[in-house]
């Protein structure tokens, strides 16, 4: 499973690039306003640093304004991926770009037959957003299986991205559940390193080997 960052801030992206599991990255609107700084030096910026794809989003709501807004975004770098809302008009402009080769994250998903809609539109990544399922009371995590059988059944190559990712259980069953990506806040990449028991088993190591010196 490939690992996506979620964020617009470079030293994050920096951070979780040093690791040498980074991916991707994906951001949107609000992560960027988080930045202050524009829009186009933040995309720029990230599109430099990251070898993997970026996905950088749209806002227009309509699939002219779409398109127009994607020939802006796609001179921003060689690796951008074109991030459009599951909406009529979102997928109009999918099956246009997907047509031109270009590549597109259908974002905004919160179903499986939204998630096949986008396949079939020719989107290269579905965008399942499973954390905001679980704050309405559902399990977000159980429409990722489903996708995957649905793609499976008709030979999708659509790529099952996990978004709004909240802690290390979304990864860990995203992985189970045959996901292609996860992209992650920068808290949890942290989060999934860490275990009480490497601290300890580190600590003891480090003791011991002082005690060799001695």
């Amino acid at each position: 499973m490939k690992f996506f960052i979620d964020t617009a801030d470079v030293g994050e992206i920096k951070e979780a690039r040093a690791l040498g599991i980074l991916d991707g990255v994906t951001t949107n609107p609000s992560l960027v306003k988080k930045s202050g700084r524009t829009f186009k030096d933040v995309a720029t910026e990230i599109c430099k640093l990251v070898e993997g794809p970026v996905s950088l989003e749209v806002v227009s709501i309509d699939c002219d304004g779409m398109l127009k807004e994607a020939k802006e975004l796609l001179k921003y770098g060689s690796n951008v991926v074109i991030k459009l809302p599951l909406i009529p008009e979102g997928l109009k402009a999918c099956r246009r770009l997907s047509q031109d080769g270009v590549k597109t994250n259908v974002t905004l998903c919160f179903s499986p037959v939204q998630a096949l809609l986008a396949a079939k539109a020719g989107a290269s990544y579905i965008s399942p957003f499973v954390g905001r399922l679980d704050d309405v009371g559902q399990d977000g995590m159980q429409i990722i299986p489903e996708i995957r059988k649905i793609y499976d059944n008709y030979g999708f190559e659509t790529e099952i991205l996990v978004a709004s990712v909240r802690h290390p259980i979304h990864v860990h069953q995203a992985a189970l559940a045959g996901a292609d990506v996860a992209t992650i806040p920068f808290k949890v990449f942290g989060q999934l390193v860490q275990h009480p028991l490497t601290d300890k088993g580190l600590a003891q190591f480090l003791k011991d080997a002082e005690a060799t010196k001695a």
